[in-house]
């Protein structure tokens, strides 16, 4: 499935959907981008996807500000495994971390 809005924000379009394989374009997986994206992988300001890359971004793998995912990166990571700024998890290391097993990296640069 594709769609494309055609509204479009400093050229991007507003929303951006892309799921599954796409037989007549020979892509194997969808790749949204958008100021909102949904899809396999998903690059946009609001993210939804197998792979995300956004300000707020949501999936299984995540990257960016506000990350909701299974494998977290950003700098508010909430996720299974979790790693950023402020890091909540199962795994969470980050400059605040709390979680079943929490790495905060604070603790090692404060003096003692």
């Amino acid at each position: 499935m594709r769609y494309q809005s055609n509204v479009k924000l400093f050229g991007i379009p507003l929303l951006s959907v892309a799921l599954g394989p796409d037989q007549d374009a020979d892509e194997t997986h969808g790749l949204a981008c958008g100021i909102v994206a949904m899809g396999d992988i998903a690059i946009g300001g609001i993210a939804v996807g197998g792979v995300s890359l956004g300000l707020l971004s949501i999936g299984g793998i995540g990257i960016g500000g506000i990350t909701i995912a299974g494998l977290a990166f950003g700098l508010g990571a909430v996720g299974g495994v979790a790693v950023g700024g402020l890091a909540v998890g199962g795994v969470a290391v980050g400059l605040q971390a709390v979680g079943g097993v929490g790495v905060s990296i604070q603790e090692f640069l404060t003096p003692k």
